[in-house]
């Protein structure tokens, strides 16, 4: 029987609808004249009326289809309904009469009006009966979704009411903190009390919770949820009826702030300038295109109008997605800017050999590395191969190919570092030296690398990751209570490569004047009410979002410095600085590179931490091997 109703399609339904309401017509009159003392009896009148039937029915059905009555579904049967189908039976009284008088059956006015009121409750109450009977059928069915609600307010009694008519979906019982509402009735639906969550799903056979508690702040909801889906059950929430309405903010406190807002002092939003002459009708190659600094130095870049982007990505998704952005600016602007996608490995010579020479490179920013410092620090032949090795390469090889500048990006975590990550791109920053000191001639190619701190909203950066603890109810975790950072936007980092790219002679360090450093804890907290909840600790235990102190991960410093000897000089940009640091020798950094090179072949993570604990000032790393469980 289920089948048979979910077979029936839209004009299928109407004419069942139609055939309904005309059977009701001669049933209807069959009441009037049995109500009626009639001159004749009720068979010799019913016979005379039985002459005029096709028309009443033809007017059944096309007042019935002029009014959409037969397309109202019977779970939406309400009110407005209903008064269509007294509208329908007046007009059936008004032509029951006309009828009758042109046929000179001579009835009763009496008996018209009888014939419109049966019609009318007899047409209601087969609507009713009619959705009973279908949601029996549907009741019956095994696959029948039976949900919990929790909280028996006015949001939950609205969503039981609406669930009623319900094809696949039964409310079956109500969960409520409010120990006043627990052991009532809502809707005829029981209130238990949420210690009782277990019992219930197990006698009543739940399926689903529905949250339908929006007073409750987002954190609280989330913390339900989650102790609600250790026990299998699968949880949704609900918005408030006032919410959906536009009468209030729909999940207002969700929506996350800039991360520019957390950056503790003004943007650093210096025109590029004349800079943009230093990329403009000129072939840029961007490596790490797809990441967060290489994505937004293939869209500034693409302001400078170059003749053509060479997107350099290791990671297909990250590549695709940057390639689709700039194809569809470029697209609508009508930019004549060509975008070369190249998927591969700043690591593979000969791959990164025929790609400067075939498209003619002229400036190389390089960017792709491997940055989070726990996955490094886990795997610290993988980053340091790709790190120092991958920038030897693009380096070496942009100076074969007479790349006209090269533009390393680094990290202040490269100073006296504490972590494999961070000595990876110390490591890095001499090859670049190096190269730089033996370049000669007007053919030279300028290398220099720009230093900044932590980006605001790049993957894998703090403030992303407390949103999304946030989302989830919390707890924010924060290392240590002391631990402070540098912060720029990633806008501010990519207009500083841009603009100390432009400006380079060679060798130089650049750095970002980024203000004083940020506390971490601080920022959790900045990250908690800025989305409109309360911190709960000792003094606030009835905050809503907990911060946990969980040590300091391996390789973690509490603080990042910018440079190595502390000495900064300006630059034509108020806030860009420059230092020029001490390196290695051509033959210190050979030695290094051989011997890292040698403990990547043997696959001995112990002798590379050795060369780079010999060869990298402030290196105090201690860990044999991390743990980033």
């Amino acid at each position: 029987m289920l089948n048979w109703v979910k077979s029936l399609n839209k004009t299928q339904k109407r004419w069942v609808m139609l055939g309904l309401d005309s059977a009701l017509v001669p049933l209807s009159m069959l009441f009037a004249f049995a109500a009626i003392d009639l001159d004749g009896g009720i068979p010799g009148n019913l016979r005379s009326f039985m002459l005029l039937m096709p028309y009443m029915i033809m007017a059944t059905i096309g007042i019935a289809l002029w009014f959409g009555i037969a397309d109202i579904q019977v779970s939406a049967y309400e009110a407005g309904s209903v008064g269509l189908t007294a509208v329908h039976a007046i007009l059936l009284t008004i032509a029951s009469i006309t009828f009758s008088d042109i046929a000179v059956l001579n009835l009763p006015f009496g008996a018209h009006m009888v014939f419109g009121v049966v019609f009318f409750c007899l047409a209601v109450s087969s609507r009713a009966i009619m959705l009973q009977v279908v949601l029996t059928i549907y009741r019956s069915a095994p696959d029948r979704t039976r949900v919990l609600i929790y909280g028996a307010g006015t949001t939950g009694s609205q969503l039981v009411s609406a669930l009623r008519g319900h094809q696949s979906i039964q409310a079956v019982a109500f969960v409520d903190d409010n120990k006043g509402l627990q052991g009532m009735r809502v809707q005829r639906l029981p209130i238990f009390p949420p210690l009782s969550i277990a019992e219930v799903v197990r006698d009543y056979k739940i399926d689903r919770v529905l949250l339908a508690v929006p007073s409750l702040s987002h954190p609280k909801q989330a913390q339900i949820a989650r102790r609600l889906e250790k026990m299998g059950l699968e949880v949704q929430t609900l918005p408030s009826f006032s919410q959906l309405i536009g009468r209030e903010a729909l999940v207002n406190q969700l929506t996350p702030l800039s991360a520019r807002s957390y950056l503790g002092r003004a943007e650093v939003s210096h025109p590029l300038g004349k800079a943009i002459n230093c990329f403009k009708g000129k072939v840029i190659l961007i490596s790490g295109a797809g990441g967060s600094i290489g994505s937004e130095l293939s869209r500034q870049i693409l302001e400078c109008k170059p003749s053509k982007i060479i997107m350099f990505e290791l990671s297909e998704l990250g590549l695709y997605n940057i390639d689709m952005e700039l194809s569809s600016i470029i697209e609508q602007e009508g930019l004549d800017i060509e975008l070369v996608p190249v998927l591969g490995s700043i690591t593979d010579s000969r791959q990164v050999r025929k790609l400067l020479a075939t498209h003619g490179v002229q400036v190389v920013l390089h960017a792709a590395a491997y940055k989070h410092v726990p996955l490094v620090e886990a795997n610290p032949l993988t980053g340091l191969v790709n790190n120092v090795f991958g920038t030897q390469t693009l380096a070496e090889q942009s100076a074969k190919a007479g790349v006209e500048r090269f533009m390393l990006i680094s990290s202040d975590k490269a100073v006296r570092p504490t972590n494999v990550m961070g000595a990876s791109k110390r490591l890095a920053e001499l090859v670049i030296q190096d190269l730089a000191k033996r370049q000669q001639g007007e053919a030279r190619t300028v290398f220099s690398m720009v230093r900044f701190g932590n980006v605001l909203g790049s993957s894998g950066s703090v403030v992303p990751l407390f949103q999304e603890q946030l989302s989830r109810g919390g707890p924010l975790t924060v290392t240590d209570k002391g631990v402070e950072r540098y912060f720029m936007t990633v806008q501010e980092a990519v207009r500083l490569v841009l603009q100390a790219c432009a400006i380079s002679r060679g060798a130089e360090v650049f750095v970002l004047d980024m203000g004083l450093p940020v506390p971490i804890l601080s920022l959790a907290r900045q990250v908690i009410e800025g989305a409109g909840y309360q911190v709960r600790d000792e003094d606030n235990p009835d905050g809503d979002i907990e911060i946990q102190i969980t040590g300091l991960r391996p390789g973690e410093k509490m603080s990042e410095e910018l440079t190595l000897s502390g000495d900064l000089v300006g630059t034509t940009y108020p806030k860009i600085f420059m230092t020029h640091e001490e390196g290695l020798s051509q033959i210190e950094i050979a030695a290094a590179l051989r011997k890292l090179r040698e403990a990547f072949v043997a696959s001995d993570e112990d002798m590379a931490r050795d060369v780079v604990r010999q060869w990298v000032e402030g290196f105090k790393c201690d860990v044999e091997k991390a743990d980033v469980s």
